[in-house]
Parts: C-alpha cells; sequence; structure tokens
C-alpha cells in the first residue's frame, strides 16, 4: 500500500513539476559548463560545493517531502497513530538460524512468494502493454532534439507510471482487505480458549460446583437451625412442610424461618417433632406459604386470617 501510494504521489509530482525540473536541470548544467577552469584546493572548490549542494536539494527534495508525506499519511489511513517500541528490543530469536528456516519454508512465506510473483507478473503485463502501444511513439525519439526527446519521453513515463501505479494501488488495496481480514480471524479465539478465559473468569467450573454445593449445606443447616425457634410448622401432609415463627411484640407477622419439599418436608417434620414443635396439616395454606414467601419473609396481607386460625388453635391447645 505504502508503495504503490509512493509511486502515485510522486507521478503526481513529476507531472505537476516536470517541465519546471527540466528547466532546471538545463540551467544547471549550462552553469556547470560555464564554470571557468580552476586549481584543486582553490576556493572556487567551495563555491562550487555549495552551489552542487543548493541544486541537489532543489531537484530531490520535492520528491523526498512527497515520499515522506504520502509514507505518513498512508500509514496513519491503515492503522492510526502507534506508538511502540517493543519491534527495537533485540530478540535472539531474530538471529535463531532454526526459526530463521522455519519462517523461510512456512506457508506464510510461500504464500507472500506467490503474492510478490503474482504483482510482478501484473505489473510487469500492464508495462509491456502500454510500451508495445508506445513503441512507434519511442522509435520516433530517436529522430527528434533534446526538447523534444524529453516531452516524449516525460509523456511516455508519466502515462506508464500512472497505470502501473494504479494497478499496483489496486494490488495493495486488495491486498490490504485480505491481510485485515486474516488478522481479525487471528485475534479471534478458538473454543478452547474461550473456555479457559471462561474459567479464568468465573472460575474452575467443578470449584464452583462445589463452592455452590457447600453454600447450599450451609443454608440448610441454617435453616434446620431455626426450626426450634418456630410457632408452628405447615404442611400438606406430606409433601411440603413450611415452619412459621410469630413472637407476640417482636413480629409484625409470622415470619417463614423454613420451607422445602420432599426429603427436606421430611428433615423439617423430624425435627420439629425433636423439638415439640406443633405440626398442623393444612394443604390450602402450606402450598400457599411455599410458593408465594421466601425463607425470611413475612407473610402477605391476604394469608393474615388463614394463619391467625392456625395460630389460634395451637395457643388454645397449650392453654
Amino acid at each position: 500500500m505504502i508503495a504503490a501510494a509512493n509511486l502515485l504521489a510522486l507521478t503526481a509530482v513529476f507531472a505537476a513539476a516536470g517541465g519546471f525540473l527540466f528547466s532546471y536541470l538545463k540551467e544547471m548544467l549550462a552553469r556547470y559548463l560555464s564554470f571557468p577552469p580552476f586549481a584543486p584546493g582553490s576556493e572556487a572548490v567551495g563555491g562550487l560545493t555549495r552551489v552542487a549542494a543548493w541544486d541537489f536539494a532543489v531537484v530531490t527534495f520535492p520528491i523526498f517531502l512527497t515520499a515522506v508525506a504520502a509514507g505518513i499519511i498512508i500509514n496513519y489511513v491503515q492503522s492510526g497513530f502507534i506508538f511502540a517500541t517493543e519491534p527495537l528490543k533485540p530478540q535472539l530469536s531474530r538471529i535463531n538460524p532454526v526459526e530463521g528456516f522455519k519462517r523461510i519454508f512456512s506457508r506464510r512465506a510461500l504464500f507472500d512468494l506467490v503474492k510478490s510473483l503474482l504483482k510482478v507478473v501484473l505489473v510487469g503485463a500492464v508495462a509491456y502493454l502500454y510500451v508495445k502501444q508506445k513503441l512507434d511513439v519511442l522509435l520516433l525519439s530517436l529522430y527528434q532534439n533534446a526538447a523534444q526527446v524529453w516531452e516524449t519521453a516525460s509523456s511516455l513515463i508519466l502515462g506508464l507510471a500512472i497505470r502501473v501505479g494504479i494497478a499496483f494501488f489496486a494490488l495493495a488495496v486488495a491486498d490490504y482487505v485480505f491481510q485485515r481480514r486474516q488478522h481479525l480471524q487471528n485475534l479471534r479465539m478458538t473454543r478452547q480458549e474461550v473456555k479457559e478465559e471462561l474459567k479464568q473468569y468465573e472460575g474452575d467450573p467443578q470449584v464452583r460446583s462445589r463452592m455452590r454445593e457447600r453454600m447450599r449445606r450451609l443454608a440448610m443447616h441454617r435453616m434446620m437451625e431455626s426450626i426450634p425457634q418456630a410457632t408452628v410448622v405447615i404442611t400438606n401432609p406430606t409433601e411440603l412442610a413450611v415452619a412459621l415463627r410469630y413472637r407476640d411484640g417482636e413480629d409484625e407477622a409470622p415470619v417463614v424461618v423454613a420451607k422445602g419439599a420432599g426429603v427436606v418436608a421430611r428433615r423439617i417434620r423430624e425435627k420439629a417433632k425433636e423439638h415439640h414443635v406443633p405440626i398442623v396439616e393444612n394443604k390450602t395454606v402450606a402450598r400457599m406459604l411455599f410458593t408465594q414467601v421466601e425463607i425470611g419473609q413475612a407473610i402477605p396481607v391476604e394469608m393474615y386470617q388463614a394463619v391467625a386460625e392456625i395460630l389460634a388453635v395451637i395457643y388454645r391447645r397449650q392453654h
């Protein structure tokens, strides 16, 4: 991309300033030929050196400035502004013969070779067809004077440079698109890399499973430890069990301290019998409490009446 841009930019400079450069070169040649003979080591040598340096700067500065500007602009368009010192660090792998042979005979090297050959063939074909088309004009320059030869040569060189530059730039754009696509594909993580990253971010699945199991056991233990403080256990009668606590003056409403189904319900009933906590069978209330109220929450207002009737029965039994 940079070489193609430089070629097109220099072609534009040549097209715009070609006449000036030709005139300046003629004047420069005439000026050098008009210098009188001088002895080596005389002061004229210094003057000629200064004149030659200035002429060199005038002729090469537009070319140099154009090449630098085109390179900077294309680099910025391709990748933006990047300041990195990593490429400057010495790396022993760069001088390792084994690594060098691997790079030379790698698939990437073969692909780059084929790509370079394709560029040479395509650019060469464009140049050949243009020169073949202008061959008669080129032969006529043998019978022209210097000014006419310069005009003919500059026209042919300019036309050839434009065509080669366009072909080269088209190849560079295609290569840039392909390289960018390959780069984005290489940045994608494989399935294994995704798994490893998830493992590092979220932890090992086995460790997380063990932690969840431990937390579940701790929650179960805390729930079972709260059953002795329960006021009543309501069942449906075997599948569900919900333990309620109500302390007059402390709780605004009965609170669910434990609940469970199946095996957990059986353990709740056993724990309640062990600590002489009353067990009341009420299928409707037990299911509503199990599905609507979480552990540690007070019962909703719409259940006050049903739970109050159960608590009233228990208080009458106790007194």
